[in-house]
């Protein structure tokens, strides 16, 4: 067969399920490449992580006998202007193809000596903004061991959503040790779940910057002991360990500018995120520039800084 693989958002980051979609077809003797226009095909596999406000769909259906849609993007619908998660709409690879070996070969500018892959899916937290949970269930569990998609890189690109989370957190963060492989956990950490054994674990796991997430109010005794317990057992400077903060979702600014305190305190740098920043109010556009450019956020406090020519103060402009 002549397979075609189409990666709908872009070649900006590599695409799991196709990469795993090209090992299985090649491993059974057919010919797979980029789709080409004006070549006939097959069989196309058309992919999409984001939703068609994002990605719009392609003009495909006269190159191939046959096009597989799939990915998280078919199953995102806007109702009622927000995004909605369709479960019934999404589709998932097979076993034997969702666990072969991906095909690093279609990336070569972002796979090079870097493996990427899941030790884990889903996650407990069920956020509104998120759609993991509603995807890939309320818990996290162990769906591979690290030898499924690496291979001796000497990067490894982690995508779980929440690996500490799940059950057999020590031992894959202990497969994690044994690689000696630079460790990228893209999606984060949550700091709830770190005792003083996962901490010390963390602290062998070789990485360059380690992110966590401090997104609710009602969460936050339990993170900053976290927090405070990864600084204690694993040291390190403030910016190589950072807490991302949401704001305009369920928080007040006296909520978020407690937040950066706190963050600050336990040692960590606070990392500013706007949810739909259209709607945001301009206190925290200023929030987020000011924390996020580390120069200023070390320069000044956030209620002396100034972010306009008019000369006035933060202080001056939203809470005199």
């Amino acid at each position: 067969m002549k397979i075609g693989l189409y990666d709908i958002d872009g070649h900006n980051f590599p695409n799991l399920p196709l990469m795993k979609l090209s090992a299985w077809h090649k491993a059974q003797g057919d010919e797979v490449e980029w789709v080409f226009p004006l070549t006939h095909y097959d069989r196309i596999y058309a992919s999409k992580v984001f939703g068609d406000e994002y990605s719009p769909m392609p003009a495909l259906y006269a190159q191939a006998d046959e096009i597989i849609f799939g990915g998280t993007g078919f199953a995102i619908k806007i109702e009622n202007g927000r995004e909605v998660y369709r479960k019934e709409l999404d589709k998932d690879l097979t076993p034997e193809i969702e666990h072969i070996y991906p095909d690093y070969s279609l990336y070569p500018e972002f796979t090079k000596d870097t493996a990427y892959g899941f030790l884990t899916r889903g996650c407990p937290n069920d956020c509104a903004f998120c759609i993991v949970s509603k995807k890939e269930g309320r818990a996290s569990r162990k769906v591979a061991n690290l030898s499924e998609f690496w291979r001796g890189q000497k990067n490894i690109v982690l995508m779980d959503a929440n690996l500490l989370a799940c059950p057999d957190r020590e031992e894959l963060l202990g497969q994690l040790i044994d690689s000696d492989a630079l460790v990228d956990f893209s999606q984060g950490l949550d700091a709830r779940f770190i005792t003083e054994e996962v901490a010390r674990l963390l602290k062998q796991v070789k990485t360059k910057i380690v992110h966590f997430a401090f997104d609710f109010m009602k969460n936050e005794v339990a993170i900053l002991r976290g927090l405070r317990t990864y600084k204690e057992i694993v040291g390190g400077r403030d910016n190589e360990q950072v807490v991302y903060m949401l704001t305009n979702f369920d928080t007040t600014i006296e909520q978020d500018l407690y937040r950066v305190n706190a963050i600050r305190e336990a040692g960590f740098c606070p990392d500013v995120r706007i949810y739909r920043k259209q709607t945001a109010p301009r206190v925290l556009k200023d929030l987020q520039r000011w924390c996020n450019n580390r120069f200023l956020y070390r320069s000044c406090d956030f209620m002396d800084y100034v972010p306009r020519k008019d000369g006035k103060t933060v202080r001056e402009l939203y809470f005199c």
